[in-house]
């Protein structure tokens, strides 16, 4: 028995003195007895290897999201590191104050962990408040008609920005109206055959036009809300080879539509734009000219993690520039906003004239029409393009003498970190009701989508750009400093695939990754909230397996309908085993 489980033990132990009647606790206490005793055993239904979801290089026996794998505790001095890049999502960014300097001009969030609360899921919101510890939103502003995002505001819409700017999106215009399901679409009730009953609940998100400071502001828009998932054991599906998540969705697209704008189903194979665009450098020369599948994000936009969402958050959300990402995250709209506002241009006239001051770049010479130049030239940065202009005129000031705000190294230890983070340990697998949930899961269809288990592949990561430039000047090889996690075993219940659900007001295009399920039952406990599924509708797992049924053109409605019909012992036995896992 090691002592991080006994740490485990003890803590669910308190828990459940605190929460149970003195004739419940010895009960309670009896079966964590049990379980320590199963623990890394094969018991009932579950193998050994279930009780560790990452596999033995992938998992903690802390109840952590944020506890670093044993691959990182394996390699000497790769500890540090991954503290130091812990401390570069955990710390708010400023405007100056290294080593987390950054924000300037405008910016989504001034910290990681404000989207990330205990590095798990965002939690759901009644309001859109930037600053909220735990509002894990996205704007989605796009056009319904195309699905493409609107141009004037950046993808990961903005709402703070430093004086005299104003935010591209006043976020105090911002609505959410949480509406109620009266009825299901599919005809299921919103009472469980048994009599138990069940609410779902939805937002409505209303920005108006009025909230826009762009020049144009946008028109025939909609908007939805994405909120952040747990950043733990994302290197683990990084590992899996895009070879068997290739033939995962090839075995689904016999049987079910899969999003075309991903797969090629004449060819029976992924299309060009599922790859991400930079070829594998110094690793996976074998794959060819594409990098790697895309797989990260709710609309798997990314590809490697170090194209995923860590990687491209620390630049875009807290506009943090590094030296392959040597420009700002804005947009031609605001910045033509900003250059026509008087209150902009009077502003930095008036402060921005000392080369101290953060506003200097934007001085010019000093004059109204200088200053107006001056302001669209360095806030109109959308593309790599720009970088020659970036570095000429951010002479002193934002962002900070035209370096770096992170350094390659500090980049680097960042990914450490991210690549690093584990998964915690399964739990409560010796349970008879946990066992009965496994096999029923499997029994009505969840396991179809929600695929149980994955071998990790050699893991030859993308490695990207700016780790690169770090490993070359200590003279090593880049491949060879980020924890790796080759032939691993993992259960993260994901088939890697995007489904459509058909909510009422669904996600932007109705295609979604399967989110991993992984570490979930933690959650409550870990960060005070246990909303699920995209936007955070779902606050219980009830609620979210009920979503599922929503439609009867969802792709999950059979496997939900046959749920819908367990009794509640069975239900609820469903429910203990995905908060086990």
């Amino acid at each position: 028995m090691t002592n991080t489980f006994k740490t485990f033990a003890a803590i669910a132990a308190a828990t459940m003195i605190t929460a149970c009647t003195s004739s419940d606790d010895a009960k309670g206490l009896g079966e964590l007895e049990t379980e320590e005793q199963a623990f890394g055993k094969a018991t009932g239904n579950f193998t050994a290897e279930e009780w560790f979801p990452g596999g033995q290089l992938g998992t903690t026996e802390k109840a952590s999201y944020s506890a670093p794998t044993p691959a990182v505790q394996n390699i000497a001095g790769m500890e540090e590191d991954f503290n130091t890049g812990e401390d570069f999502f955990e710390h708010l960014y400023t405007f100056e104050q290294a080593p987390r300097r950054g924000l300037g001009p405008a910016w989504v969030r001034n910290g990681c962990i404000t989207c990330h609360p205990s590095y798990g899921h965002g939690k759901r919101q009644t309001e859109y408040r930037a600053n909220t510890v735990g509002n894990g939103y996205l704007l989605v502003i796009y056009h319904p008609e195309t699905n493409a995002y609107i141009s004037e505001v950046t993808g990961m819409p903005q709402t703070q920005a430093m004086a005299p700017f104003k935010a591209p999106i006043d976020e105090n215009q911002i609505q959410i109206e949480w509406k109620t399901v009266t009825e299901m679409e599919s005809g299921l009730a919103l009472t469980f055959p048994d009599g138990e009953a069940y609410s779902l609940i939805y937002p409505e998100v209303r920005i108006p036009q009025s909230a826009f400071n762009t020049n144009p502001k946008p028109t025939d828009y909609e908007v939805r809300l994405e909120s952040t998932i747990g950043v733990y054991g994302t290197a683990l599906l990084d590992a899996i080879d895009d070879e068997e998540i290739e033939k995962q969705w090839a075995s689904e697209a016999r049987f079910t539509e899969l999003n075309p704008a991903m797969w090629d189903k004449e060819a029976n194979t992924f299309k060009p734009s599922a790859y991400y665009s930079a070829p594998y450098n110094d690793t996976g020369a074998h794959r060819g000219s594409h990098g790697p599948l895309k797989r990260f994000t709710y609309a798997m936009t990314r590809g490697s993690l170090q194209d995923g969402a860590g990687s491209n958050a620390i630049w875009n959300i807290t506009n943090v520039t590094r030296s392959d990402r040597h420009w700002l995250y804005t947009t031609t709209a605001w910045a033509k906003a900003q250059s026509e506002d008087p209150e902009v241009i009077s502003y930095i006239k008036q402060h921005g004239s000392s080369p101290a001051s953060i506003l200097y770049p934007y001085y010019a010479d000093g004059t109204d029409e200088g200053i107006a130049n001056r302001v669209f030239e360095v806030l109109n940065t959308p593309s790599v393009a720009y970088k020659d202009t970036f570095e000429k005129y951010l002479l002193n000031g934002a962002p900070y003498n035209g370096v770096e705000e992170m350094s390659d190294k500090q980049y680097y230890q960042f990914m450490v970190w991210h690549r690093g983070l584990a998964v915690p340990a399964a739990r409560n697998l010796n349970d008879a009701d946990v066992q009965r949930g496994k096999e029923l899961f499997k029994e009505i269809g969840c396991a179809n989508c929600h695929r149980p288990s994955w071998t990790t592949g050699s893991d030859d990561m993308w490695i990207d750009a700016s780790t690169k430039a770090y490993a070359k000047s200590i003279g090593k090889s880049a491949s060879s400093m980020l924890p790796k996690y080759a032939n691993q075993t993992i259960w993260p219940y994901t088939d890697m695939v995007q489904h459509r659900l058909f909510m009422a007001n669904d996600i932007r295009t109705g295609w979604c990754r399967t989110t991993p399920l992984w570490g979930r039952g933690l959650s409550r406990r870990l960060t005070g909230a246990d909303d699920r599924l995209h936007d955070c509708r779902a606050r219980t797992v009830i609620e979210a397996i009920m979503w599922h049924g929503y439609s009867k053109q969802s792709q999950a409605y059979r496997p939900t309908e046959k749920f819908y019909n367990l009794p509640k012992s069975d239900r609820d036995a469903i429910v203990k085993f995905i908060e086990s896992i």
